[in-house]
């Protein structure tokens, strides 16, 4: 099997800031810098659901593995993989998210995680994970202090095993390539394209401070102007946001939330 993975590009200290905003915010950042289409990169396109909202955001490197639960012919090799794939995901660089594309969808046959791999993967460094299969043991789960973002949950493992990582996979209409940037809450989430890495937290924090200085100020200034005071008021608002934004990144911003 093909194994990649990206070398980190942000220390650990810069990671634990992303992890103070949630993953909109981040988003915001990023669309400045990027020179992909925010409309398709790095975001899911299907829904997800996170089911430990109460952890907040995650962020880490992505570790990504393949799954086929409902597959019998993995039990022959599943001590083999099983063993090969904990030493592959105890040399990588944390903190690690594990992105799993199953195999069976759009069916749901068994869940990868429980209460054994999440306190597993949580001693090898990692975070959460990433499924667009199922979780079980939700709250032995969240007691081991991994999060999770899935399709749905299940109550089995069925034939379970990793028959596939350090590949690139896709999940929730998004391609994932091992060692990705990723940010994660109860939005969804966001891969960030290789190498758009450095100036995410310093965008990401601007575009915050530059809606609550302006469109955010105006709003929650409106009490006591006529309706034209406020529209005028808005309107100025929305231009020194975007003006904000330009000097700063050099193309107009994005006016909204």
């Amino acid at each position: 099997m093909s194994q990649k993975q990206l070398t980190p590009s942000l220390p650990h200290e810069e990671l634990l800031q992303l992890k103070r905003w949630n993953t909109p915010t981040i988003y915001n950042g990023w669309e400045q810098i990027t020179k992909f289409d925010p409309a398709v990169a790095g975001i899911n396109h299907e829904v997800t659901t996170d089911f430990m909202p109460q952890m907040g955001p995650m962020v880490g490197w992505a570790v990504t593995v393949k799954i086929e639960p409902s597959n019998a012919d993995h039990k022959a090799k599943a001590s083999a993989n099983w063993a090969e794939y904990r030493a592959y995901v105890a040399k990588l660089s944390g903190p690690k998210i594990v992105v799993i594309q199953d195999l069976d969808k759009p069916a749901t046959v068994g869940s990868f995680w429980g209460e054994v791999n999440a306190n597993t993967h949580r001693a090898l460094g990692c975070v959460g994970t990433i499924t667009d299969g199922a979780v079980r043991d939700l709250d032995e789960m969240t007691n081991a202090g991994f999060k999770a973002l899935a399709k749905r949950l299940c109550v089995g493992h069925a034939h379970v095993t990793p028959i596939d990582w350090g590949c690139d996979v896709e999940v929730f209409g998004q391609t994932i390539v091992p060692g990705q940037l990723v940010h994660a809450d109860k939005h969804g989430f966001l891969a960030i394209p290789p190498g758009e890495e450095k100036g995410l937290l310093d965008a990401s924090v601007f575009m915050d401070q530059n809606e609550c200085n302006t469109v955010i100020r105006a709003a929650r200034g409106a009490s006591g102007l006529t309706e034209s005071e406020l529209i005028t008021s808005l309107n100025q608002a929305g231009k020194d946001f975007g003006e904000a934004a330009k000097e700063k990144f050099g193309n107009a911003g994005e006016f909204g939330d």
